[in-house]
């Protein structure tokens, strides 16, 4: 009933059969040569047989072993003790251990139901405001994506973990296209550079472990910004409500109207129309101010142009729209 067999070790244990006591130091040698030194802090009998409570000495970190091996049948990853020179903890320093990992334990799980709660809450505001602003044949979200290095180049492992979502706008396809991603990434402040259209920016890794389309610099650190597929729009509110509980995780075009009257806030904003190809012009200037009035115009913030020979940031529109521009920014032209 409680025998464990180990194909690729060539070994079998009976699991009902207890294999180290209380206080005994045992040993987890874990991938990438981690290796990390336990106690036996408690053992029960089951009906699947004997259980191990273990408890790091250093951090109070709990955890559980049905199987602890001896040392010289070492192979692989899992648990160890030396069956030649056991090594043991004191019994007081055990019970005090315990003491720290209940508490541990214990500030864990209040830390979960807050941050369980703190998640619905977000997912109720979310949804609503999602459920208002979703367009109803969307099928689509353009996402940014924070991403923080976790590559560890002595392991040989690569990876990253994203710290935050912004959603930069909702698509009624599913086809990744690049000029769409670019448009979306203007609209957040941590994507704007991204707008710049730049092979090198663009990323195809639509293959087994690769990372799909998107936009980035880096791929394990950085902001990228993607298309992610949703069924509809229930599916994009039921995906993304959460991400939407903050209103500053949302960063979409400003339906409202264009603004042709300067309000008193931006009445000292200067800018400078200039032709910037041949089908573009760009706006330059103390444009901040007046970001949502050039979003409106559909104008496309990057980061890095060329203006006197020098990089700043601007604004690109297409020349057909270089009426309508100046119409809308005369009170602030230089």
């Amino acid at each position: 009933m409680g025998k464990v067999t180990l194909l690729f070790a060539g070994k079998s244990y009976d699991t009902d059969v207890q294999s180290v006591r209380e206080n005994q130091i045992v040993i987890f040698d874990g991938p990438y040569n981690m290796r990390q030194r336990m106690v036996v802090a408690g053992i029960a009998h089951t009906q699947s047989g004997y259980n191990y409570r273990l408890i790091d000495p250093e951090t109070a970190e709990e955890h559980t072993a049905d199987l602890i091996r001896p040392l010289r049948d070492k192979f692989g990853i899992g648990h160890y003790y030396d069956d030649e020179h056991p090594e043991f903890m004191d019994a007081a320093e055990v019970a005090a251990l315990r003491t720290r990992a209940d508490a541990l334990k214990a500030e864990q799980e209040a830390a979960r139901r807050a941050a369980a709660e703190d998640a619905e809450r977000l997912r109720t505001i979310g949804a609503e405001r999602l459920r208002q602003i979703v367009p109803d044949d969307a099928v689509a979200v353009i996402i940014g994506e924070q991403h923080e290095s976790e590559c560890d180049p002595y392991t040989d492992y690569f990876g990253s973990r994203i710290v935050r979502t912004v959603i930069l706008g909702f698509s009624t396809h599913t086809r990744d296209l690049f000029p769409e991603m670019r448009k979306a990434a203007a609209r957040f402040e941590g994507t704007a550079h991204l707008a710049e259209r730049n092979g090198e920016y663009e990323h195809r890794e639509k293959y087994s472990m690769g990372h799909g389309y998107y936009l980035g610099t880096h791929r394990y650190s950085g902001w990228q910004v993607s298309k992610e597929s949703c069924r509809d729009k229930e599916g994009i509110i039921k995906r993304f409500a959460v991400v939407a509980g903050n209103s500053d995780n949302v960063c979409i075009e400003n339906p409202a109207p264009v603004q042709t009257t300067a309000p008193e806030t931006v009445a000292d904003a200067r800018v400078e129309i200039v032709e910037y190809s041949e089908k573009s012009i760009a706006v330059f200037g103390d444009t901040k101010p007046l970001r949502d009035t050039l979003r409106d115009l559909n104008g496309l913030f990057r980061a890095y142009l060329t203006h006197d020979g020098t990089r700043c940031a601007g604004w690109i529109f297409s020349k057909r729209r270089e009426q309508e521009v100046r119409s809308a920014l005369a009170a602030y032209l230089k």
